[in-house]
């Protein structure tokens, strides 16, 4: 039943695969966990082959950032959440003073659940033209350059194809790609953010995949920074049933499994979200700003 589990999610990945062999020792793969502005982190490193092919990841850091009082409105939530992301972005990152970010909205605004990635490069400090035209002015900026790819069904043009693209000519220090992803279970939807330094498979979480954007594909590191706002029913089915001390038969299900499962609310919620990780985007790639900064410069 795990192996129909669909996550995009490491953590997740990890707890399927201790479930299904029953055991608590994970060989490849090395779990911290820790405390940060006051929300729950983990970190699942994928270490060699082994951990790779039991939890279905490419090695590299895979960072969670869960924010249950994000959506609880906890006093001063918000910027503690944006300081807390931009953080981790900052580490995983590791850029120097003057190297350059492109970020990419991966998704398709007219679907809500899809539309994660456009909507936070809305809320992006973009600086490239800024500090070519008037170095002087924005000399405490990094150079950060943004765009959103569309999809293959309205461009007629891969997503990997466009970065590709972009990347060879802006040569930047580091891309970051922003995207949907899916979990396997409807408590962690909206409320939790990953962060990978591993790239990314754009459409994989629905099973769609695309062109893998990578250090690889692309020629410099590829950090991709997503939330899942999506679990597919056939995962969501196994899960209540397994709550429920059930066994079921995957292959009953027939083509309703493969339906696609969201909140009611999701509007808001990719809203909330994108906010939130355009605003760490910005903590992380500009030093020395606050969330007060950004409200100012972003309007």
């Amino acid at each position: 039943m795990a192996g129909m589990i669909r996550t995009d999610l490491a953590l997740e990945a990890r707890q399927l695969w201790l479930e299904r062999e029953q055991t608590e020792d994970l060989p490849g793969v090395r779990v911290e966990e820790r405390q940060r502005e006051g929300f729950p982190v983990t970190t699942v490193e994928v270490l060699d082959r082994q951990g790779a092919e039991a939890l279905g990841k490419p090695p590299g850091r895979y960072v969670t950032l869960e924010l249950d009082g994000l959506l609880r409105r906890e006093a001063d939530a918000f910027p503690r959440a944006a300081a807390a992301l931009g953080a981790e972005l900052r580490e995983l990152l590791a850029l120097n003073v003057a190297e350059s970010c492109l970020v990419v909205g991966l998704g398709n605004r007219e679907i809500t659940p899809d539309a994660v990635g456009p909507c936070t490069v809305d809320h992006l400090l973009v600086t490239r033209h800024l500090k070519e035209h008037l170095p002087e002015d924005f000399a405490a900026f990094r150079p950060v350059s943004a765009f959103c790819t569309g999809v293959l069904g309205t461009t007629g043009i891969e997503s990997g194809d466009l970065v590709r693209t972009v990347c060879g000519e802006l040569h930047p220090g580091c891309v970051v790609a922003v995207d949907a992803l899916a979990s396997r279970s409807t408590e962690r939807l909206c409320r939790t953010v990953q962060i990978a330094d591993t790239g990314i498979v754009p459409g994989s979480g629905v099973g769609n995949a695309r062109r893998a954007l990578d250090r690889e594909t692309l020629g410099v590191p590829v950090i991709a920074l997503g939330v899942p706002t999506v679990v597919d029913a056939a995962t969501l089915t196994l899960e209540l049933a397994g709550r429920a001390g059930a066994e079921l038969s995957p292959e009953s299900f027939g083509p309703l499994g493969g339906l696609i499962v969201t909140p009611r609310d999701i509007d808001k919620n990719v809203r909330d979200m994108a906010r939130l990780l355009g605003y760490g985007l910005n903590l992380a790639l500009h030093k020395g700003l606050t969330v007060e900064d950004v409200d100012l410069l972003t309007g």
